[in-house]
């Protein structure tokens, strides 16, 4: 099941998706003619830097020794089709389409073998990132992934009955139509089983925690005006411009 989530006349809602439309009170409804959230109202957002080799590689860093961890505000969470602001003054930022697992009930202490069965499904997120202002001494980098509008998610909730393997979804990224960033969650060094048993090792995770699980090599600087499309094979595709912040 495929699971949309909008805003129309004040009001929130939640439909079915049948191909380019969502099931609503007995009509079908154009996807393209909706103001999309993202497909669930986070509860945190917590996410996993360098969980790909190849992706440490080009950024010249070394495999973490333990998970590097970071969180993001609630207030970069945008829905599909939404703007991200760039902001002014930076000269580096750049997209990183990533599957996002979500949460869907009281999870500790989990095994991996445990993990998956606590999930509600997936969708895809692009944790959008300003390298302006990540350093040594500022990690993990709060600021760099956490401006206003910096994590689209969507462009639905796809459930775990859908996915077969979640270990074998292909990830890519197109820039004004352009293939940019093309790999696979095979090659994430913590399965996203994996990640979720780590981080309840030691915080609780409950309903519509969102958990970004890495991005592959390929990240390279957009400008004001690009169009990004994450696609994740089975999630569907997320597409956000970047414009100018307004102030």
């Amino acid at each position: 099941m495929r699971l949309a989530r909008w805003i129309s006349d004040g009001q929130v809602h939640q439909g079915m998706v049948h191909h380019e439309c969502v099931e609503f009170r007995g009509k079908l409804l154009p996807i393209a003619d909706l103001n999309l959230l993202p497909p669930i109202p986070p509860r945190q957002i917590l996410g996993i830097a360098l969980n790909f080799k190849d992706h440490a590689e080009e950024l010249g860093l070394a495999e973490p020794p333990v998970p590097a961890l970071f969180a993001k505000p609630l207030g970069s969470a945008i829905g599909a089709g939404h703007d991200i602001w760039y902001p002014r003054g930076a000269t580096h930022c750049h997209y990183e389409t990533e599957v996002a697992a979500i949460v869907g009930r009281t999870c500790s202490r989990v095994t991996p073998e445990e993990a998956l069965s606590y999930l509600k499904g997936y969708t895809i997120a692009n944790d959008f990132t300003c390298r302006d202002f990540i350093t040594n001494m500022f990690r993990p980098p709060l600021k760099a992934k956490g401006f206003d509008t910096f994590c689209p998610l969507g462009p639905y909730l796809v459930t775990p009955d859908e996915i077969a393997d979640p270990g074998q979804l292909t990830i890519r990224t197109w820039v004004n139509q352009e293939l940019r960033q093309e790999g696979t969650t095979g090659d994430l060094m913590l399965s996203i089983a994996e990640l979720i048993a780590y981080l309840s090792t030691f915080t609780t995770l409950e309903e519509n925690d969102v958990i970004l699980t890495g991005t592959p090599k390929g990240i390279s600087p957009v400008v004001v005006g690009d169009v990004i499309s994450c696609e994740v094979v089975g999630l569907g595709r997320l597409t956000n411009t970047v414009r100018m912040t307004e102030a």
